[in-house]
């Protein structure tokens, strides 16, 4: 029995229709161009390259290539003006409210943008603690201490907490701990995901048996 809901923030409580995921990505191959010294061509090859074996840019370049100041970083990537382009979404959450389950929300991004785009849909309320790429110490999804920090932090197991996120591999990640995930893949982008997909948020009540 499902007793606590942990939901990805970009791309699964809004919709990848409105931009705001695609132009964090174009700012951190800007940024990481700029940081290695290398064309937007040769970033986006290498990028492609080393992100599979961490769970974001920030943590390659921590790890590879001598960048320390993740603060300059998270202020190039998140502009404070970067959640306007979202539209508030009072229906999300008064669905949200209507699933009497605690909730959380676990991002590979900084507090400060979670804390923008939550406040922007209008649904922060609906939400206890949220657990960004800092409280993690910038080691993000799909690593298994990850997660197994945060459902220790919420006293909760990894059998009674369906977790929902778009990536394959973060759900992946969560599965091989005896997890409860839930694929958002709204633009049908991932047909051979093996687990079960959802193409709409409000789809999160008929998995909570």
């Amino acid at each position: 029995m499902i007793q606590y809901l942990l939901f990805d923030l970009d791309n699964t409580l809004y919709s990848s229709r409105y931009g705001l995921e695609q132009n964090v990505s174009r700012r951190i191959t800007d940024f990481t161009a700029g940081f290695l010294g290398l064309s937007t061509e040769e970033t986006v090859k290498l990028r492609a390259r080393r992100i599979p074996f961490y769970g974001t840019t920030l943590e390659w370049l921590m790890a590879e290539e001598g960048l320390t100041d993740a603060d300059h970083y998270f202020r190039i990537i998140h502009p404070e003006d970067e959640a306007e382009i979202l539209p508030p979404d009072p229906a999300l959450g008064e669905f949200l409210e209507g699933i009497k389950l605690p909730k959380a929300v676990l991002t590979n991004s900084p507090m400060e943008h979670a804390e923008r785009v939550l406040a922007r849909l209008g649904i922060r309320s609906c939400f206890g603690p949220v657990f960004d790429i800092r409280w993690n110490n910038f080691k993000g999804k799909p690593r298994p201490d990850v997660y197994r920090r945060v459902l220790e932090c919420l006293n909760s197991s990894p059998e009674t907490t369906l977790f929902i996120d778009d990536y394959p591999k973060y759900i992946t990640g969560y599965l091989a701990l005896g997890g409860k995930g839930l694929l958002f893949d709204e633009n049908n982008e991932h047909p051979a995901h093996q687990g079960p997909r959802i193409r709409e948020l409000r789809e999160v009540s008929l998995h909570l048996d």
